[in-house]
């Protein structure tokens, strides 16, 4: 069994139409863009969450918070914290909340510095702007 200095973390950048996940490790503190989820039935959604928490065994989970560019709530952060409360509950696992602001601009740009981006690409931003959410997570916290 893996210690904590050296754990997988999972992360969520949770949308109506597809939910980003990106993973990292608590030793090399270094995120990675892991799949994109299509998020529409919640059966086939759970399955699929499930599924990559067998596979890839996370000790945390992190879920991007989405608020307005001033810190407040809005609407989309109530669903955020549902889900985000339910995949404790599902899984068993801590779930930390990192705001998002600005985390799919940040994925946007950085696929187009890549020559990547437009409509065809909308999944590989999802997962991308999960691994800004874990990035950040990994970068504010000293001892994860």
């Amino acid at each position: 069994m893996r210690s904590e200095a050296d754990a997988t973390v999972l992360a969520f950048d949770f949308g109506t139409r597809r939910i980003g996940v990106a993973v990292g490790n608590t030793l090399t503190r270094i995120a990675h863009p892991l799949a994109t989820l299509a998020s529409g039935n919640a059966a086939a959604r759970w399955s699929a969450v499930g599924a990559l928490l067998d596979e890839w065994r996370p000790r945390r989970l992190v879920v991007g918070l989405p608020v307005h560019a001033d810190g407040t709530e809005h609407a989309m952060t109530a669903q955020v914290r549902t889900f985000a409360r339910e995949l404790e509950r599902r899984f068993m696992l801590p779930v930390a909340l990192e705001d998002e602001r600005y985390s799919s601009e940040v994925a946007r740009d950085a696929l187009a510095a890549a020559g990547r981006g437009g409509r065809a690409d909308r999944a590989l931003r999802d997962g991308v702007a999960a691994q800004v959410i874990l990035q950040a997570w990994f970068d504010a916290r000293h001892d994860a």
